[in-house]
């Protein structure tokens, strides 16, 4: 709801984008909305278009078809810099970290998108806004990493700089890639919680406290993804197999997603985990023939060289 009283327009609503590349469709024509306050996990297999569709929310590629839009505005038509950092921030798998830069340095890039080239230059020198790093490190539990040259911080510690950055850069679109792909598991835990409290505790207080942010992520784990999401957007060979509330996804939604032809599921999948391993491996013994060999009649083309995730 909107101060004059009217509807607010979706963070995110994409109709009908489509993406391709020569000799594949990474991403089928697909239509859907997203609404301030949703935690929203997209899983599928590598190859499914997870990553595609993370890169088309960003900005950072355009869509051949299909119109997507941002807090009601063509995302086409925005600027680079203060509108859409304003908009978005995306946490790749890759961290996009410099690594020779101190700790400070990685996270104030988030501020960029809002500081002139003289501004980000005299901050190489002098941070600015330092009480902004500083405030999203302790968060992080990373205090004393504030002046360490982020290549001798470890791969959980890098992790960790790239959502300070996002911190900071305070967008109301958070997009993550494999958010906890370097974590251990109470450790993850304890960064989506975090991700999914800026969700949370975003937005004006008031009489009813209304959140005005979303977070869009990429996860293989289905305990996460059903412990912190409110909702789950199911992908696989580009094209979309489920979007559903968390609360009407099962373990053996998610295993029948990732079972490969030949009735297996990819190398490090976790089917189930500790609590559902029983669950999914009866719904993979049940359904695994039939759903492998639906989804390999089905298949477009392979992948080919093109890293499609």
């Amino acid at each position: 709801m909107t101060q004059d009283g009217g509807h607010a327009p979706p963070l995110i609503e994409a109709r009908g984008i489509a993406k391709s590349y020569p000799g594949i469709v990474a991403l089928a024509p697909i239509s859907f909305s997203i609404e301030p306050g949703e935690k929203v996990a997209i899983a599928g297999p590598s190859g499914s278009g997870k990553t595609t569709l993370l890169e088309l929310m960003a900005g950072m590629q355009q869509p051949d078809r299909g119109e997507l839009l941002l807090d009601g505005r063509d995302l086409g038509r925005l600027k680079p810099g203060r509108e859409l950092s304003s908009l978005v921030g995306m946490i790749n798998q890759g961290y996009d970290l410099v690594p020779h830069l101190l700790a400070i340095h990685n996270v104030l890039a988030g501020r960029l998108g809002e500081w002139s080239l003289l501004r980000s230059m005299v901050s190489l020198v002098r941070p600015r806004d330092k009480h902004l790093a500083e405030a999203a490190l302790e968060q992080l539990g990373m205090a004393g990493k504030l002046y360490e040259r982020t290549s001798h911080l470890s791969g959980g510690e890098q992790q960790r700089l790239a959502v300070a950055r996002v911190m900071v850069q305070s967008p109301k679109i958070i997009l993550a890639d494999e958010p906890v792909s370097s974590l251990d598991p109470a450790r993850a835990e304890d960064m989506l919680d975090l991700m999914t409290g800026l969700i949370d505790d975003s937005g004006a207080d008031g009489p009813v406290h209304t959140p005005d942010k979303a977070l869009i992520a990429t996860l293989h784990s289905p305990e996460l993804i059903l412990k912190f999401f409110t909702r789950v957007i199911g992908l696989r060979q580009g094209e979309l197999q489920f979007d559903r509330p968390a609360g009407k996804v099962s373990i053996a939604d998610l295993d029948d997603l990732y079972l490969l032809e030949g009735n297996g599921w990819p190398e490090g999948w976790d089917h189930g985990g500790s609590a559902g391993g029983s669950a999914g491996g009866s719904a993979g013994e049940s359904a695994g023939q039939s759903a492998g060999q639906s989804a390999g009649q089905s298949a477009g083309p392979s992948d080919g060289g093109f890293a499609v995730a």
